[in-house]
């Protein structure tokens, strides 16, 4: 299942303050957290580019695409959404989307794509993100086109920064998942965090 109208978007500009070196190549059993992600994205969507500001060479051997942030300062994720948007206004015609994803959850459920690309399919709100148990997880969004404008003020003039309150702003809706063994949308910041994936990811996979 292959979607034209929306563009796989990760973001990868984080500093990586927590974990002390950058985490998008540390190794989790066989595979980098940034592989674990690009390998069920693509799956789905024809396009997918990563938001980073980061050079390596994984990139161009597995023929990414990258893409750094179109505003400069550090403004956080909602500018590489925009960045994401830009981008697909630019260089994607057919795109009425982005669907982005964080680098550092490996466990998160590949249903959240095909929740994005049915609910595009409704158009029933131009921010969906996804939630569990009643925790939001708003890089996990599918996000309209229509928003740019708005999304460009909010953090030129406006000075928005947090996603969620950006998100609460322009009439949300949340997807919400259930899990009982282990919350797939656990995300690594810390070495403990990475020690705690290897041993989840050997369960997983036993």
């Amino acid at each position: 299942m292959n979607e034209h109208n929306i563009l796989g978007s990760i973001l990868a500009g984080g500093k990586s303050k927590r974990m002390g070196k950058d985490k998008l190549f540390l190794n989790l059993n066989s595979k980098t957290l940034i592989e674990y992600t690009v390998d069920k994205v693509k799956k789905y969507f024809p396009e997918l580019i990563i938001i980073t500001n980061k050079k390596n060479d994984y990139f161009a051997k597995n023929n990414l695409i990258t893409v750094s942030d179109c505003i400069e300062g550090q403004l956080g994720p909602l500018a590489g959404i925009l960045t994401a948007m830009k981008w697909a206004k630019e260089n994607s015609p057919k795109c009425s989307w982005i669907a982005s994803f964080p680098c550092d959850t490996p466990f998160f459920p590949e249903s959240i794509i095909l929740k994005f690309i049915e609910e595009s399919k409704k158009k029933e709100s131009l921010i969906l993100c996804a939630s569990s148990h009643g925790r939001k997880h708003n890089i996990f969004g599918l996000w309209s086109l229509e928003l740019y404008d708005k999304l460009y003020n909010d953090l030129v003039n406006n000075k928005v920064r947090k996603v969620q309150d950006w998100t609460k702003e322009n009439n949300i809706k949340n997807l919400e998942f259930q899990f009982k063994d282990y919350d797939p949308f656990f995300n690594i910041n810390t070495t403990e965090d990475l020690e705690f994936a290897k041993k989840l990811n050997l369960k997983i996979n036993k």
